[in-house]
């Protein structure tokens, strides 16, 4: 059995997908790199399959209609032989050295029969036009380089979370949690890094600048006008983490407070999305969307209406509005989320 598949969900990416597929390789026999084209109409098939014929056995290329990002990484995960599994974006990059590091350790594990759930890692915000990388590190929250529990986590600052560009899953347990994303949809990386963690019960962090997260295509998915563009998107996502959320289910108070957190920014992402948006269409939907979160779980409401940003989004009229996106925008640079 491999030691850890890679998943690429790959759609018209011929213009990228070398640097990312190229970055994997590395890991040789050791590792499974599934390249799942999800009904391209460039060259992408044609590049996949090419890598599959020099790298047999170590690259394979699954050719599906278009099901969006999600119903790549859902094939992905069901094709995936590998012991881990860890989806990386075909316009993003690992970096090597970080890369045969961790592999070790995963390799490690099998061989000394020690279960591990989660491994995370750093990851690094490539920005176009930045000199200055921004890196997410979990230094001081988490303990580095060895098995733990949420138990031994400590508190998470602000902007400081466990994205889909952090984690490599264990793959009979990614299994279990029952993930399955929802097809045709953006933003789904985020139900990816939220649903399964109730099922993670031990963890390893290792303080490793992995994974390499590329901004700066215009047309890519993070950009905040195509963002209002695909708000019912986002607002899909968000509604379906909620009902995901049982916390009164989740007996350790350090897992419950840290997926509240994360629910808390998702929301408020949302909300000034809808706000910045300038539509009353969107304003109702931003009602609509805190009425969800009252009617459904009002221990969740009370956590989140009682937030500073929280406090912000409700304030009245334009005037209020505006305030709430100074607000917002103070935030950002203050906390550094993107």
């Amino acid at each position: 059995m491999k030691t850890l598949t890679f998943v690429v969900p790959c759609y018209n990416s011929q213009d990228y997908m070398r640097r990312c597929i190229d970055s994997l390789l590395p890991g040789g026999d050791d590792v499974e790199i599934i390249i799942v084209n999800d009904g391209s109409s460039d060259r992408t098939q044609v590049i996949a399959e090419e890598y599959q014929k020099e790298y047999s056995g170590i690259v394979r290329a699954v050719n599906q209609p278009n099901k969006g990002h999600g119903g790549a990484v859902n094939t992905g995960i069901r094709e995936a032989s590998g012991m881990y599994i860890k989806i990386v974006d075909s316009d993003d990059w690992v970096d090597t050295e970080a890369y045969l590091k961790i592999l070790d350790a995963l390799k490690g594990f099998s061989e000394k029969d020690i279960q591990v759930d989660m491994l995370i890692s750093n990851f690094v915000y490539e920005k176009e036009g930045k000199r200055h990388k921004k890196t997410m590190r979990y230094t001081g929250t988490l303990p580095e380089n060895e098995v733990f529990s949420w138990e031994q986590a400590g508190k998470f600052r602000k902007g400081q979370y466990i994205l889909m560009h952090s984690v490599i899953y264990r793959a009979q347990m990614l299994r279990e949690s029952g993930l399955c994303l929802p097809e045709h949809t953006f933003y789904v990386d985020n139900l990816y890094a939220f649903v399964p963690l109730p099922y993670v019960k031990t963890l390893y962090y290792m303080n490793e600048d992995f994974y390499r997260y590329y901004i700066g295509r215009a047309d890519q998915s993070v950009n905040e006008s195509i963002m209002i563009k695909r708000i019912d998107q986002q607002l899909k996502v968000n509604r379906l983490m909620l009902e995901s959320f049982k916390p009164e289910k989740i007996t350790d108070k350090s897992l419950r407070r840290y997926m509240l957190n994360y629910l808390e920014i998702i929301t408020i992402v949302s909300s000034i999305l809808l706000i910045r948006s300038g539509t009353e269409e969107n304003f109702e939907k931003m009602r609509e969307l805190w009425d969800t979160i009252k009617n459904g779980n009002s221990t969740v409401y009370r956590r989140l209406r009682r937030g500073l940003m929280g406090r912000f989004i409700h304030l009245p009229g334009k005037t209020g509005r505006k305030v709430t996106v100074f607000a917002y925008r103070i935030t950002q640079k203050i906390v550094g989320f993107n």
